[in-house]
């Protein structure tokens, strides 16, 4: 069964730190618990994403720049 990666807030998600920059994680990568795999930003603040688990991204469930709510799910664990 897949697992899910949660937003802990309401605001802007980002698959990378600045938009130069690669994705902190792609579709197959590895993570362990505690890995960063994106961020949160609210009114200029930015909140990073971890992974509780570990596992091995599946599918994300949101793209990058998408507005989202607290407790909504960004991606799945395998």
């Amino acid at each position: 069964m897949a697992k899910t990666v949660k937003a802990q807030m309401p605001g802007t998600f980002y698959r990378r730190p600045d938009p130069e920059s690669d994705f902190y994680v792609e579709e197959g990568d590895q993570v362990s618990a505690g890995d960063t795999v994106g961020l949160i930003e609210v009114m200029k603040s930015f909140h990073e994403v971890k992974a509780e688990e570990d596992g091995t991204i599946s599918r994300f469930l949101v793209e990058n720049e998408d507005a989202v709510d607290a407790g909504q799910d960004l991606l799945e664990l395998e």
